[in-house]
Formats: C-alpha cells, structure tokens, sequence
C-alpha cells in the first residue's frame, strides 16, 4: 500500500516512511492511494472475533508490504494488553436504542490510548537496528499528550516534545503529561491555545532549517497510523449490533475531526454507517462548515470539554481532500486561502458528500449537563464532559427508529471530576493505577507562544538525525 498526500506536491511514501514522516512535506496529510473494502462475509466473521482480532483483519490491507499479519498481530497484542477491560473496548447499552463504547480502559484514561499504543510499538519497530533518531513534535488540547507520553516514554531512538495551551487543560490531563520523567520526555506549556499550538508544530514541520536537521514526525491525528488504528473500533462495535445486516449511527465528540475520520474510512471499507453525527461544543467550527458550507475560523472558548476547544480541525482536510476528488493542486490552493482569510467556502461536491454520511449539532453547556445527569440517573452510567456532548447529539438526531445508535465515550470522568460533580452530584475518583497522581513531581517549561521561542526551545535540546 502507498500513500499520497492530499496536496499532491510531497513524495509518495510506503506505510512506515508515511508513519515516520506524520506530516506530509507538502503540509498536506498522507491517505492510502486507495480504500480496501471487506466483503459482507469478511465483516460477518468479526462478530464473535476478539478485539486483536478484528485490529489485524481491519488494518492489515493499510500495511500490505510493511509487515506481516504475525508482525501486525504481535504489535497489536503488545498494544492492548495494557489496557485493563477484557474486551478493550466494551459497549455499554443505555436503553433500546443507545449505547457507549466506552474507549478509556488504556492507560492514560481516553480514546487516545487505542491508537498511541499501537504507533508506540510501530515506532520502536521501525527504529530498531538503525541509527536513527526520531524527534515527535506534537500539540494536544488534553489527550493525546498524555496517551502519546505513555507510549513513547523510555523507547529508544524517540523523543517527545509536546505542547499544549498553559492553563487550558484538566489537572488530571496536564499531571498526565508532566510527571513522567523519562529522560526523552519533554512537555512545554504554551501561552497560547491549541490551535496556536498546533500551528506550531505544523510550522515547525514545515521549516527547512529544522526538518533538514532533525528527524520530524507527529502522533496528532494528522499521523495516518494513528489514525487507521481507530478505524479498527468502529468495525468492533457495529458487527455486534447487526452489521453488516444493520446499519449502525455512531455520535462522535469532536474537535480534530480524526475520531469521526476513521468511521468515514470505516464506511469506505464496506462497514454499513447510517449517519455519523460530528458533536461540537460552543467551538462549533465543524457544525457550521457542515450545515453551512461555510468553514470559518472563529476565537477559541474555553468550556468544561477542553479537548473540544478548537477552531482549525486539521483532519478535516483529508475529508475535503477524499470529495473533491482528489485533487492535490486544488486543495492546497482551497487551505493556502484559509490559512490567508480564515475562512473558506466548500465547494457543492465537499459540502454535499459530507451531508450523505454526516450530520452535526452544536451542544452548548446546559445539554451536554443535562445529557450527563439522563446518563447518570437513567442509565446509572457517570459519563466525562465530551461523552456528555456526543450522547446530547446522540439523542437529538433524527434517525430512523430502527437504528442503534453508539456515542463514542472518550474519556474516563475521573479526568474531569469538577465538571462530573457539577452535573450529576457525583465525584468519580481515579483508578487505583493512578491514585497518587496529585502526589507526583511536575516537569514542564512554559513559553510564549511564538515559534521563534518554541522551536529555540526544542532545537536546543534535541537529538540532531542520523
């Protein structure tokens, strides 16, 4: 399998080299030159399959050529056997027609773990027996830093620098982050928000002087790998409401749009989607650019969901890439005249094939409260802030009533207790494994958020390539 950037300008690249790499060198996002499609049959057959199973047989069409089916499986058990449910990734039925798939069971509490445990062994795999040395630069607006850090932590040839907007993340999520102290674990704390983080790091990959010096790669979203990993979920979930004989709707909180992504991928694949609803908080970029045609920048708030506190949603580019057919030197014009004005229109073919697979709802504050306490009192389920947004969009949208409908449930609520309380009078604590997580030491630097600061910062202290 190989893979194209979606601006059309950077090399093609194998699996691992588009692993390596993260971003494109073009600025755009790699996909595989085509979709893989599993039969009725095929999909069928995962029903009774354990989660390491449906992983091999989802993600070993995106690998043909990198590794085996054994090496993939290897890598897949190594990745969930952390992770402390059985079934990796449970459902959770809520009444006739709702469910959770709970994705929190890794070690650092959110959906994140699913895929960064994986691309940590993919990784070490690729860098063991070389000289190379791999410097991640990444951005997270609470997630991902922690579940990237515990997967990268201590692995040789690798280095982490992460950043994320100083003051804009949970405790919980930030202690996450700053108290592994492995040497090759660095987390900076940006005056800024996420979206200004994120437009660092893509700057930073961007620029020749410390491209050409260091090995660069991502685990935000924009990596592909991390991103076919969670493709691997929605597959397990559906087979065992119906599918492929029932189509199954899946409500996604959304902020980076690469969550949602993966069920369009998923949908790609063959697995029969009746609707993908895109749940936002107050950010509500991605709502209006679906409702609208109308994607514009706004000014970040900051809400009790913080991994949804954005406004630039950089997956989304590979969903405008994939209905615009393709065109490389068209879309990198369409994102150059956003980066310009903030603002852009999708053309008729991006905005009306988003509307035959998605929807999208705005979820203020009072409704995703008040989806928490229905979970709570109703369903004796104690649910975190963004499961509260996606299962609010869950139970507005209009679907037919046949259709089950599965909200992505993407992190534990003991990552955000205060906001838990809030709404439904109870105070969730955190699993035993991480129980002294207040008691333990902090390392972090806090700068400015400008590039000229940053990247100093990191060029200081990183491990030149081989």
């Amino acid at each position: 399998m190989r893979y194209h950037s979606t601006r059309g300008y950077a090399p093609v690249l194998g699996f691992e080299a588009a692993t390596l790499a993260g971003l494109a060198a073009d600025g755009g996002l790699y996909v595989p030159e085509a979709w893989p499609r599993l039969t009725a049959d095929e999909i069928a057959a995962l029903r009774g399959a354990s989660y390491v199973d449906t992983a091999v047989a989802v993600m070993a069409p995106f690998v043909v050529g990198a590794l085996t089916r054994d090496e993939l499986r290897g890598l897949c058990v190594e990745a969930y056997a952390r992770f402390d449910h059985a079934a990796v990734a449970p459902l959770v039925q809520l009444d006739a027609r709702h469910w959770l798939l709970e994705l929190f069971h890794g070690p650092t509490l959110a959906f994140k773990d699913v895929a960064l445990q994986l691309l940590g062994g993919l990784f070490e795999r690729v860098l063991t027996g070389t000289d190379k040395h791999l410097t991640v630069i990444g951005a997270t607006s609470g997630d991902t830093g922690s579940a990237a850090i515990d997967a990268l932590a201590g692995r040789s040839g690798v280095e982490v620098f992460m950043l994320h907007p100083a003051g804009r993340v949970s405790d919980v999520q930030r202690r996450q982050m700053t108290t592994v102290l492995a040497p090759n674990i660095h987390n900076i704390a940006i005056q800024g928000s996420f979206d200004d983080a994120q437009a660092l790091v893509k700057r930073m990959f961007g620029d020749a002087a410390l491209s050409t010096r260091f090995a660069l790669s991502a685990v935000n979203s924009i990596n592909w790998a991390r991103l076919m990993a969670q493709v691997v979920y929605y597959f397990h979930a559906a087979v065992r409401l119906g599918a492929p004989e029932r189509a199954v709707a899946f409500s996604v909180p959304t902020g980076n749009f690469g969550n949602v992504f993966a069920g369009f991928v998923a949908a790609r694949m063959g697995l029969p989607i009746a609707k993908l609803i895109v749940a936002t908080n107050v950010n509500d970029i991605l709502h209006r650019a679906l409702s609208t045609g109308h994607y514009a920048r706004g000014e970040v708030t900051a809400t009790a969901a913080p991994s949804m506190d954005i406004q630039v949603s950089s997956n989304f580019e590979r969903l405008l890439a994939e209905l615009g057919g393709r065109d490389g030197a068209a879309l990198a014009a369409q994102m150059a005249g956003f980066d310009s004005a903030r603002a852009m229109r999708l053309t008729d073919a991006q905005h009306g094939g988003a509307g035959a697979l998605f929807a999208s709802d705005r979820v203020d504050a009072d409704a995703m409260a008040g989806a928490m306490h229905w979970a709570c009192a109703r369903a004796g389920q104690v649910i975190d802030p963004h499961t509260g947004i996606g299962l609010a969009a869950a139970r507005r949208a209009l679907l037919p009533a046949d259709v089950p409908v599965v909200t992505l449930a993407t992190a534990h609520p003991a990552k955000f207790p205060d906001a838990v309380e809030r709404a439904t009078g109870v105070r969730p604590a955190l699993p035993s494994r991480l129980g002294d997580l207040f008691d333990r030491e902090e390392r972090y630097v806090t700068l400015p958020a400008t590039f000229e600061a940053v990247s100093g910062w990191i060029a200081e202290r990183a491990t030149p390539s081989a």
